[in-house]
């Protein structure tokens, strides 16, 4: 029986409706899919609660199932953005049986190549990395899941090594298992990830996370294998060598994802808040949206409220500036999927009553962007400053950002106005990677309009959610229309006369 406080949650809750981004939330929500959500009226709920995007991981499941899955998600919730997630080198068990298994502290296993043991057991644990167990030596740690389990090494061998469990507890599924460094021999991508990719270029999904980036040569990698798909690589920041290397993998990614699960077992687990911090600052200094994720509302997998504590962590990321929420194992094996998707909107909505607006892009300091001083890029970022001095000086009621590739959108997000942030884009597939920029809302027009065509469609929608009036200003970024590459290079105040 839920508290009196718990029963106030669930009922607001349920029964607030979801709102255009701009009247309310602006922090978007990625949801894991999975089992628990597979069904299509689920997913369709999972949409009018607040999903922006929907995550696959391709680490459980064919391929062919997996895009399966996308093709259910895009019928039941038009218009949302798909994130296939890669498994990337990442070491895993062999899939526990359907009641998973119980590791007692104290009692002792086995560890055995994957081909040794298709299923994993309380007794044995298959482990998809054949040459790494042999380099295992007495007294090292073995980690499975998100640090929650631990494993010494008692007995090495090359066939088989034996362990004991020092912190025990259930597993399900397939779980990753963390190994020494030492014993890890691989990259990124992966010949299967390259397989995958070119099933995903053929799917046009909207965007893809590549696992277990160490250097900017990983996701120039991934890049080379998609070739001219204009399809956004997210780059998972999970190791030590991509946090010392992050301003060089953000500058050639397109997404950045704080994966704070595999990022608090390979670093020391207090460094997690702060790197969350300087990971999600590298990200919006080069306008590339940030994704924090891992363990948000993690107790709701099986409960219907969350823990204060989930509350809190979900709140001050929103305050760190993230640009999306994602949930993993709530959605894709919970009991609750839908509702923990409006219990994510509600907290997020309210902690962006008392986000810093004013003083945010000031502090951001000078803008990070990639490409030489003749990039198209440098004068976008540059007018996008001046178009969110302007919104600023002149009380703008909005701004409108009129863009062929997103670019222009996702530099001008990175200020977190506190106004509305229209984008007018001409591709429905661009509209779509929207999604995972903060603050925006999406006017999709014809591909012959013009930027003052674009600039009064968007102007006819404030209006008619009555986001503006007549007499507000509004601050217009577009570009000029006889230049032979896409650049932003013209900010545009314009007085709104009511035409309706």
């Amino acid at each position: 029986m839920p508290s009196p406080v718990e029963s106030r949650f669930l009922s607001e809750v349920q029964s607030s409706e979801r709102r255009l981004p701009f009247a309310g939330r602006r922090t978007r929500i990625v949801a894991t899919i999975g089992p628990a959500c597979d069904d299509t009226s689920v997913l369709a709920a999972m949409g009018r609660a607040g999903m922006d995007v929907a995550r696959v991981s391709f680490s459980h499941g064919s391929t062919e199932e997996s895009l399966e899955r996308i093709e259910r998600i895009r019928s039941a919730v038009p218009g949302i953005g798909v994130l296939a997630d890669l498994p990337g080198p990442k070491v895993r068990a062999t899939p526990f049986g359907p009641d998973g298994a119980d590791l007692v502290d104290g009692r002792t296993l086995v560890l055995v190549p994957a081909a040794s043991a298709p299923m994993s057991s309380a007794a044995c644990i298959g482990v998809t990395l054949d040459d790494g167990l042999a380099s295992l030596s007495t007294g090292e740690l073995v980690v499975i899941g998100d640090g929650g389990i631990a494993l010494r090494v008692r007995d090495p061998g090359s066939d088989e090594v034996r362990v004991e469990v020092i912190t025990g507890g259930h597993v399900q599924g397939r779980p990753g298992i963390t190994l020494p460094n030492h014993a890890l021999n691989v990259a990124t991508p992966t010949v299967e990830d390259l397989r995958r990719i070119e099933a995903l270029s053929a799917a046009e999904v909207e965007a893809i996370a590549v696992s277990f980036v160490r250097s900017a040569d990983d996701i120039e990698a991934v890049r080379r294998a998609i070739g001219p798909n204009p399809c956004m690589l997210v780059a998972k920041i999970e190791t030590e060598e991509a946090v010392e290397n992050i301003d060089s993998i953000v500058q050639v990614a397109d997404v950045v994802m704080v994966a704070r699960g595999d990022l608090g077992v390979r670093l020391p687990l207090e460094d997690v808040p702060s790197l969350q911090k300087k990971i999600i600052r590298a990200g919006i200094r080069f306008a590339r949206p940030v994704v924090t994720a891992t363990q948000m509302l993690e107790s709701m997998i099986h409960a219907r409220v969350p823990t204060r504590a989930e509350v809190s962590d979900v709140a001050n990321s929103v305050l760190d500036g993230t640009s999306a929420v994602m949930l993993s194992g709530e959605t894709a094996i919970g009991r609750h999927p839908v509702g923990v998707i409006e219990a994510m909107a509600r907290i997020v909505t309210r902690a962006e009553r008392d986000f810093d607006y004013l003083h945010w892009g000031a502090n951001l300091g000078v803008q990070e962007v990639s490409g030489d001083r003749a990039s198209a890029l440098r004068v976008t970022a540059a007018i996008t400053g001046a178009g969110w001095r302007a919104a600023l000086e002149e009380d703008a009621a909005a701004i409108i950002a009129c863009s062929s590739t997103g670019a222009t959108v996702r530099s001008i997000s990175r200020f977190r106005p506190s106004m509305p942030i229209v984008a007018v884009v001409k591709s429905a597939y661009r509209a779509r990677q929207l999604q995972m920029s903060w603050g925006v809302t999406r006017v999709l027009v014809h591909p012959s309009e013009d930027s003052y065509v674009q600039t009064y469609a968007a102007i006819d929608l404030l209006l008619a959610e009555h986001l503006v009036r007549d007499g507000d200003v509004v601050v217009v970024l577009a570009g000029s229309r006889d230049t032979p590459t896409p650049i932003t290079d013209t900010v545009r105040i314009v007085r709104v006369a009511d035409r309706h």
